[in-house]
């Protein structure tokens, strides 16, 4: 009997650890597809610095995650021997694989809104200090409990703050701490002429919907893995993240009057907003919540860039910023039992932490791009910029005809 309970144990946890992992591969692809939506949206002659930021971010990402970012967030730390490490399958491991591909989906969400101006490698330093400092100070906060703020809210409000695939903590961090070097770089030569918006047409709009894509389906590994264990999958959470791409795909498309441009990063806007409370609404709750959310994006980007003159090239503020914190607050609104939720969760207490979540992203993003731009600098020269990112940078342009 105990050699059956000890084989059955040993099997839940193995499958626990391949279910991690899995969930880990599908995230590490969406890198693929904020490649390509970035290679996409871009001029010709930027394509190659996408690409290449997109990958070396990943690596930088990875390295000061595992050093210092996973210990800050999780007080847990690897420097033990590989036989404590592999216990129990490596799940452990696997799990820190699985949570670091979500640490480097901040850069890569950055990269899209600072594009074809900024330098190479102060970028990859901010980059490294974001991942490792600024994003693992709120995630250990909403999903490790660091410093007590989620038992007071529990305490204060009668639920903690909820955010199970990272609304805020993900994409609304990484969208307002783009939006602060955004902000630093200032816009592109020749964006605005006499206070005018010059259009920059995307280089492929192939390109761009393949990204949208790869995100899109790697989507459902963000969401519906969260849960970390076989027991906890839900196939709410895949449904509601369904039902939320769906809105936010026919908001866009209705709103943006076709603009193909919108129409592949409506569904984009639905999924970043249906994250924190995908394991709690309704489907119809989950719809209308992406519907806002495709709605918000294009209203919020053509507002950027037409009137407030923010020169954020793949608009990752309006899309991961504003509707990461639209799905953190809705977590609080459709999760609600009288709203068809499952309940537990409070309104104040979401709106609180999104507001921390969004002050801690905007603050770092300051003194990080700030202290990067004053000591090294953050942008390319005009020379450079006019030429473009590829040749500037990296000697070599996308195709023969650059």
């Amino acid at each position: 009997m105990e050699a059956t309970t000890s084989a059955v144990a040993a099997l839940v946890q193995s499958s626990n650890t391949l279910f991690i992992l899995m969930g880990a591969i599908m995230v590490l692809a969406m890198h693929a597809g904020f490649a390509f939506l970035e290679v996409g949206t871009v001029r010709h002659k930027n394509q190659v610095n996408a690409l290449v930021k997109i990958m070396t971010d990943f690596g930088f990402s990875c390295v000061t995650y595992f050093f210092v970012g996973y210990w800050i967030a999780y007080d847990q730390h690897f420097f033990i021997s590989a036989q404590e490490l592999g216990a129990n399958n490596g799940y452990q491991l696997v799990k820190f694989f699985f949570l670091m591909t979500f640490a480097a989906a901040i850069p890569a969400i950055i990269s899209g809104g600072i594009a074809e101006r900024a330098r190479f490698w102060p970028l990859l330093i901010a980059a490294a200090l974001t991942v490792g400092i600024v994003y693992p100070l709120f995630e250990g906060i909403a999903w490790n409990g660091n410093y007590g703020f989620q038992a007071w809210l529990e305490a204060t409000f009668g639920a903690s703050f909820h955010d199970f695939a990272g609304s805020v903590v993900v994409h609304g961090v990484g969208g307002w701490l783009a939006l602060a070097a955004v902000l630093l770089l200032g816009t592109r030569k020749g964006r605005y002429r006499k206070g005018k918006l010059v259009a920059f047409a995307p280089s492929s709009i192939p390109f761009l919907a393949l990204g949208s894509w790869i995100l899109t389906i790697g989507w459902f590994g963000f969401n519906v893995m969260s849960a970390q264990t076989l027991d906890g999958i839900s196939g709410l959470v895949a449904v509601n993240t369904l039902m939320a791409m769906a809105g936010g795909t026919i908001a866009a498309l209705v709103i943006g009057k076709n603009d193909p441009g919108f129409v592949h990063n409506g569904p984009l806007a639905g999924l970043v907003a249906i994250c924190a409370g995908s394991d709690l609404m309704h489907p119809i709750g989950a719809l209308a919540v992406g519907l806002i959310a495709g709605g918000l994006f294009v209203y919020a980007f053509m507002l950027t860039q037409n009137r407030w003159k923010i020169d954020d090239v793949l608009g990752v503020w309006p899309l991961h910023g504003l509707c990461g914190a639209w799905g953190g607050i809705a977590a609080g609104i459709f999760g609600l039992e009288m709203f068809g939720g499952l309940g537990g969760v409070s309104l104040i207490s979401q709106l609180i932490g999104t507001l921390l979540g969004l002050s801690i992203a905007l603050v770092g993003g300051f003194i990080v791009y700030g202290g990067v731009k004053a000591f090294i600098g953050l942008r390319l020269t005009d020379e450079e910029e006019f030429n473009g990112a590829d040749l500037s940078i990296h000697k070599i342009g996308a195709t023969s005809q650059d």
